[in-house]
């Protein structure tokens, strides 16, 4: 590699040039600086010293002296929203919505920061309406997400499934709640007087549709199957409920507890009771669940006494001792004394049964119910979609008892 003299003169004009580019950045820093209030120094600094309230008095008053300051206004009205202030941070967008020279790009940020704080305060309608003016700008998807969730909790399924086929429109975006969106509209339309059976018989299928577009999973396909059972027994056939109660058992065998009392009935509606009891035990002992258990010690006690009922509680209950198996059992057996029925005793003789059921339930009440795996909410009944968190399929068909 030769050596080029020129090279000498190059390499010092270079240096000079990038010199000059750092001094000419360092002074425009610092002019910019010298425009900017003290107030927001004192912002920062109580930033820095996790004093987020007299951090946000200082931007405020930033805001007031220089009302071009529009990325200010965007950051307090979140940090309003986020501590929950929503009357200020809707106070803060609107009066950004306001200002006749705001840029389009900023009044389409500041409509959609405005419809986020209608929706925190709980104000459906105005949040609704905001979303909507928004859905034709860049911000469509977030604005579609968002009317998603209202129409959620406002039950309206017929919007929150035309919602969700826009979004689909837009991007290939799964949305795994879709199935149950068609199983509410179904369930709405038996439950209707008279029941709508076409319509929810349409709607079934749009929720096997979308349970394949999707992959679907255990829980919407149960509900599936639950739906349909639900809507052969409207129409008296016996035998398709039958068939698609016995198909959550071979599905998803977990949720068995929910339909066992369902299967059961309609197996005695076909005279095939026995064999509905059968089947139940069968599947006990593969998959066994407290509603399971319950449902089987039922139609035992009711229908073959309690010795054989009393053997089978003893069985489960040695192979899964069940502190609220033992509450269930004991129930079921003094409302039997109540309709004069005897009682048997085989399993503490001349035990008080009552007194010990008393103190048995005192204990088992607490675990008598499901949880949401994702906020925790209890209820005593089985949810599809949390109402605490609104989620979808977080809760587990089994009993507190059984998950802790």
């Amino acid at each position: 590699m030769n050596f080029e003299p020129w090279w000498l003169i190059i390499v010092p004009v270079l240096f000079g040039l990038g010199w000059l580019a750092a001094r000419f950045d360092f002074r425009q820093m610092l002019s910019e600086s010298r425009n900017l209030p003290d107030s927001y120094f004192k912002g920062l600094n109580f930033l820095l010293n996790e004093e987020p309230d007299r951090a946000i008095d200082a931007f405020v008053e930033v805001a007031k002296l220089d009302p071009e300051t529009t990325e200010l206004h965007f950051a307090l009205g979140s940090l309003f929203r986020r501590r929950g202030e929503v009357e200020r941070a809707i106070r803060v967008h609107q009066s950004l919505l306001l200002r006749e020279d705001l840029p389009l790009p900023d009044r389409e940020n500041a409509q959609l920061e405005l419809a986020q704080d209608f929706l925190k305060a709980g104000l459906l309608d105005r949040a609704e309406h905001g979303f909507q003016a928004v859905l034709h700008t860049r911000h469509a998807l977030d604005a579609l997400r968002a009317l998603i969730r209202i129409y959620e909790s406002e039950h309206d399924w017929p919007r929150a499934i035309e919602a969700v086929q826009q979004l689909r429109g837009r991007v290939d975006e799964p949305v795994p709640q879709l199935a149950h969106y068609h199983c509410e509209r179904a369930q709405a339309s038996l439950a209707a007087k008279p029941p709508a059976l076409d319509d929810a018989a349409q709607a079934l299928e749009a929720a096997e549709n979308a349970i394949r577009q999707t992959g679907g999973s255990p829980a919407s396909e149960t509900r599936v199957r639950m739906v349909r059972a639900q809507w052969c027994a409207l129409r008296g056939d016996l035998e398709g409920q039958c068939a698609h109660l016995r198909d959550v058992l071979t599905g998803a065998p977990e949720y068995a507890g929910l339909v066992a009392g369902d299967l059961l009935q309609c197996q005695r509606a076909l005279g095939r009771e026995d064999e509905g009891i059968a089947l139940l035990q069968d599947h006990y002992a593969r998959t066994p669940t407290l509603d399971l258990f319950d449902a089987v010690f039922r139609a035992l006690r009711s229908t073959r006494g309690s010795a054989p009922a009393w053997s089978f509680a003893r069985e489960a209950l040695r192979a899964h001792p069940s502190l609220l198996g033992l509450d269930r059992l004991l129930e079921i057996e003094l409302a039997h004394s109540a309709q004069g029925t005897p009682t048997s005793d085989a399993l503490v003789p001349g035990a008080d049964l009552g007194l010990l059921r008393s103190m048995v339930h005192k204990h088992s009440q607490r675990l008598d119910r499901y949880a949401c795996s994702q906020c925790g909410f209890e209820a005593r009944r089985y949810y599809w979609q949390c109402p605490g968190c609104n989620a979808w399929e977080t809760y587990s068909p089994r009993r507190l008892e059984e998950i802790r």
